[in-house]
């Protein structure tokens, strides 16, 4: 668990950096990833679905990029 709170902390640390939400620094880390990724985000509420669409105006730097490329993999099983 700790070194999966340590990828959310990374991710926090980037979108703190360019003034937005971790889950928009996510979609649009998504969208950089070429034009055959396509993010298909879930939302529990009105107010998450305006943050992920703020997503689509995010746009990462190449040093944000290169941040999120030096972030190892999720550890453990997804559930």
């Amino acid at each position: 668990m700790r070194a999966n709170l340590d990828i959310a902390a990374k991710v926090r640390e980037v979108a703190d950096r360019i003034g937005t939400a971790p889950a928009q620094v996510a979609l649009a880390w998504l969208v950089a990833q070429g034009e055959h990724v396509v993010p298909i985000p879930g939302t529990k509420t009105p107010k998450y679905l305006v943050d992920n669409a703020g997503g689509a105006d995010v746009r990462l730097s190449e040093a944000d990029l290169a941040d999120f490329d030096a972030i190892p993999a999720p550890v453990g099983a997804r559930y």
